[in-house]
């Protein structure tokens, strides 16, 4: 069983980094059809806060993995010369921290070095390979997940997957928009998730006649489990239409602040034969 912090802090890391994934891959675009890439992460600007997404991520995973690790098992790591079976959920998500922390450390390196000159399509990955830590550890946690909590984390593992098959996308097609507006989507989805979770399971949005109870969640009716399942299912239809309509809102702002000559003579076009029409 998690918490209400757990699911914040990951949650404003992948909902901090998904937004600026989708702000960043529109306005590439939109400046420059002809010659965009799909990036494993999104520089901010050009000065000193180039790498800020990198920093948030490897500093993020850092602190994180550290109280997993440190703070929340006491620093006992073995019980009879074995690992703590008390802590095993500690162990499992600092693995998976740990994945992050490496991916945001290699690509600095790349970038900011000449001693680990990698292409974009390797980073995109070794993204990959760090939400697939996190799709394994969420599909067979040692923590058994049961009844309404298991099934918002049936759907946070399908938003996983979703950012499993972007990145790697992004490397087999490093030159769509597409690729990289779904694994923008898919990253921002997964952070609202983890706050959609928090506030259902651990805070004040918790169904009726289902409560926390013994650090577990229990329903009081099976019609009462099926009723919140319901309820999550809408939940992420609105997060998904809201995340949408944002991608579109951006890219129509983007697209007439920084859009290339191109791209607006295309949009212009376009708009004659609707017209003539």
């Amino acid at each position: 069983m998690g918490s209400f912090k757990g699911h914040v802090l990951p949650g404003t890391l992948f909902l901090l980094v998904g937004v600026w994934h989708i702000w960043s891959a529109v306005v590439r675009y939109v400046s420059s059809p002809g010659s965009f890439r799909v990036r494993a992460w999104s520089p901010v600007g050009g000065g000193r806060v180039k790498h800020l997404e990198l920093y948030v991520v490897t500093v993020g995973a850092f602190i994180d993995m550290c109280i997993e690790l440190l703070y929340s098992t006491h620093l006992k790591f073995f019980v009879n010369g074995v690992l703590n079976p008390s802590h095993m959920n500690d162990f499992e998500h600092s693995g998976m921290l740990l994945m992050f922390f490496i991916f945001g450390l290699v690509a600095l390196l790349t970038d900011k070095t000449r001693y680990l000159p990698l292409p974009e399509g390797a980073l995109c990955l070794m993204a990959s390979a760090a939400f697939c830590a996190e799709y394994l550890l969420f599909s067979f946690h040692s923590t058994t997940h049961k009844g309404l909590e298991g099934y918002y984390h049936l759907l946070l593992v399908i938003l996983i997957g979703l950012c499993v098959l972007s990145t790697i996308s992004g490397a087999l097609f490093p030159t769509s928009l597409a690729v990289d507006l779904i694994s923008g989507i898919s990253i921002t989805l997964q952070g609202i998730w983890f706050y959609q979770t928090a506030f259902t399971l651990y805070g004040p949005m918790m169904p009726h006649g289902c409560l926390l109870k013994t650090n577990m969640v229990s329903c009081s009716s099976a019609d009462s489990e099926v009723r919140g399942e319901l309820l999550a299912n809408l939940q992420l239809f609105v997060a998904v239409f809201f995340t949408l309509v944002g991608v579109i809102g951006s890219y129509g702002f983007a697209a007439s602040k920084y859009g290339h000559s191109d791209l607006k003579s295309t949009m212009s076009v376009l708009d004659d034969r609707w017209d003539g029409d």
